[in-house]
């Protein structure tokens, strides 16, 4: 990166402000003097840990439908000029061997710094800068220009330029530098906001689960009328796992869940099977053959349809379905923003134009990636919208400086 002066104020042609995936994808597209400011000591930290450190960097199967917004059609700019195959072009370029894992999630074959290197690489080779330990401090705009204070090293220096990025993320995941700065700019230029929350987070019951911790089964996931199915894991706290992570995007607080264990298995058929059969086994122990044994174990004995099969009626095996297909539960809470992978709601697409994802009302002043209201479903797709919306951004401000 290029040398970078301590001792006075900088003019530059694009700032932006958070070293995470969007960033580093805008600052690369920015060009040529931009700079890249991020308070932590290194770049791409949840890069770096996503995939359990493969990074599951896009999705095969990415459209704005796997996205929830309050404006449902915005990511749709961004990600139809920017997609999961012009990602992959990169990766490829880059030599980095990837595969495929369930439902088109894309992971590197060997860790998820060679796409930290690769965000590095593209910037360099666009003769961007990157600051890290560099705090943010009063952000001014006046005559076209922002002009914001930046302390790095012990100096305080001011850096004047035409575009502002705020690729700042979210509040998820506090332990690896998340914060709520972008959500702080935004208000202070007056763009609108949608109310935050915790997404792709367990679910907590308390308590109530905890006999169960550690058991997982396949399971249908339904929240506000979305389903997802996928792995469920019963925590000391409450529920987990793939499907419990996507569903919790949707659910809201009060509201019911609802589960189906091994969907599209017929369990009730499978114990009037061996009803007839061998009438004398447990009904525990049997259902214990097609989902975990303690979970056959607390499903009939909440039920309350327990002992011999021979003993249970067609009355008493509805019984038992109806917890197996139609299970209503309804959670306390979530584990919070600090188990939370991603952060629902932020600045209202409303303020944005989706082409170039500037604010409406303040010429210059782009919002990408995790700070906007735009959240995707679990599995490479927050990435990808990160990919589209930093591209977005950084090719309309090259493409101003002509």
């Amino acid at each position: 990166m290029h040398a970078v002066s301590q001792t006075k104020a900088t003019v530059r042609p694009a700032v932006v402000l958070g070293a995470g995936a969007a960033g580093m994808m805008c600052a690369a597209q920015a060009g040529e003097g931009a700079l890249l400011v991020d308070h932590m000591p290194v770049p791409g930290e949840k890069i770096r840990i996503s995939g359990g450190g493969r990074c599951n960097f896009t999705n095969m199967h990415t459209g704005p439908e796997n996205f929830l917004s309050d404006n449902p059609h915005f990511a749709k700019s961004a990600l139809s000029r920017y997609t999961q195959w012009d990602f992959l072009d990169l990766v490829a370029k880059h030599g980095i061997a990837w595969h495929e894992k369930t439902l088109g999630q894309l992971f590197c074959d060997d860790s998820a710094r060679q796409i930290i290197d690769m965000l590095k690489a593209e910037m360099d080779s666009a003769g961007a800068d990157l600051w890290l330990s560099t705090t943010v401090g009063d952000i001014t705009h006046a005559d076209g220009h922002f002009t914001i204070d930046l302390t790095r090293e012990g100096r305080t220096v001011q850096v004047r330029t035409p575009a502002l990025v705020v690729a700042t993320g979210g509040k998820s995941i506090p332990k690896i530098g998340a914060s709520g700065l972008g959500y702080s700019i935004a208000k202070q230029f007056g763009l609108k906001m949608v109310a935050t929350r915790p997404a792709l987070v367990p679910l907590t019951f308390g308590d109530s689960f905890a006999q169960l911790a550690g058991v997982a089964v396949d399971a249908r996931l339904t929240a506000n009328g979305t389903s997802f199915d996928e792995a469920l894991l019963f925590t000391h706290r409450g529920l987990s796992g793939p499907a419990v992570l996507q569903a919790s995007s949707y659910w809201r607080e009060g509201d019911d869940i609802a589960v189906t264990l091994r969907p599209g298995t017929d369990l009730v058929a499978i114990l009037r099977t061996e009803r007839a059969r061998a009438g004398r086994r447990d009904i525990a122990t049997v259902l214990g053959e097609a989902i975990p044994k303690r979970l056959a174990e607390y499903v009939t004995t909440s039920s309350k349809v327990t002992g011999r099969l021979a003993d249970q009626s067609d009355a008493d095996l509805a019984v038992l379905n109806g917890q197996m297909t139609d299970w209503r539960l309804r959670p306390t809470g979530t584990e919070g923003y600090r188990k939370a992978e991603v952060t629902a709601g932020g600045v209202d697409t409303a303020s944005l134009d989706s082409k170039t994802m500037q604010a409406k009302t303040v010429p210059g002043l782009h919002f990408i990636g995790e700070v906007v209201d735009v959240t995707g479903w679990l599995g490479g797709y927050n990435f990808q919208w990160a990919w589209s919306s930093g591209w977005a951004a950084g090719t309309a401000i090259a493409a101003r400086r002509g």
